[in-house]
């Protein structure tokens, strides 16, 4: 058996056509979707990141401001910049690339940013409504991974899913919105036990770790949908996943690769987030 490498190009190509005719849709009622990035300091991939990002709005017929502020740049003035961008009414997502300099709190930046602008999903407020199921946006990358497997008609339900990895930003909401699939799901992290015992009982297996290459196929059941989340960069400076690709490939059933599939769906439910957020300020107004 060899596994099917899942086109993520294709996924994301049919996903950005859709939400760009709804903009379109949009600014025939007067309202262009609006977002506004806020990277502090000069980590270069940060700055490939935001510009992925200003790109792709563009390409959707979104308005994009990039907010580009020095290492040194006080707490109280990103602080300021995101009231103002909470006030700016042609501004409805606003995203604050991590990781910032040490002298500023992320949690207070984060909680800064209005609820109803918080396209990351990373407010207090909208962490609580993830949880309880209520309607809103959903973080962008675990939301992106199930709609991954959506897309290519892997069964959710019923299945025991895997989440390696318990970070806020990906591992906690990953297996939230998994639970919300109906899946039976088990989180492992740097204090499991037994990993690979675990990991191998799964019919779908997220990794998201942050280390290159670290899942093989000794982790993995055959036939079970594996993504990868992680992207880490090689002494080569090749880019890898968290999951060995090349030997995974005669286990797994499906297999995402990285770069190119993961990454990019995270973005599309950026603008995806973006545009519901313009979607519900026109209702608002209307």
């Amino acid at each position: 058996m060899s596994a099917q490498i899942i086109n993520g190009k294709e996924i994301v190509s049919s996903y950005r056509a859709d939400i760009k005719q709804q903009v379109e849709q949009l600014k025939q009622q007067g309202v262009q979707p609006g977002l506004a990035v806020v990277i502090v300091g000069d980590d270069p991939a940060s700055h490939v990141y935001v510009r992925n990002k200003a790109k792709a709005c563009e390409e959707a017929g979104m308005h994009s401001e990039v907010y580009k502020l020095p290492e040194q740049t006080p707490e109280a003035d990103v602080l300021d910049l995101i009231s103002k961008l909470n006030g700016d009414q042609a501004i409805h997502g606003i995203l604050v690339q991590s990781p910032l300099p040490g002298h500023i709190s992320e949690e207070r930046v984060v909680e800064a940013i209005a609820v109803e602008k918080d396209v990351d999903c990373f407010h207090p407020v909208n962490v609580g409504n993830l949880m309880i199921g209520k309607e809103g946006p959903a973080p962008c990358t675990p939301a992106g991974v199930i709609e991954i497997l959506k897309k290519v008609g892997v069964e959710i339900a019923g299945k025991h899913a895997v989440v390696i990895g318990r970070s806020n930003i990906v591992g906690k909401p990953m297996a939230i919105l998994l639970l919300r699939e109906n899946a039976t799901v088990t989180v492992c992290h740097s204090r499991t036990k037994n990993m690979e015992e675990i990991t191998r009982q799964a019919d779908i297996l997220i990794a998201a770790v942050g280390k290159a290459k670290m899942i093989n196929r000794s982790h993995i059941k055959p036939g079970a949908v594996v993504v990868d989340v992680g992207i880490n960069r090689l002494d080569t400076g090749k880019l890898a996943g968290d999951v060995d690709f090349d030997d995974v490939l005669e286990t797994a059933s499906y297999v995402t690769p990285v770069p190119g599939c993961v990454g990019p769906m995270t973005i599309t439910i950026l603008l995806r987030n973006t545009l519901e957020a313009a979607q519900c300020a026109a209702s608002a107004t209307s």
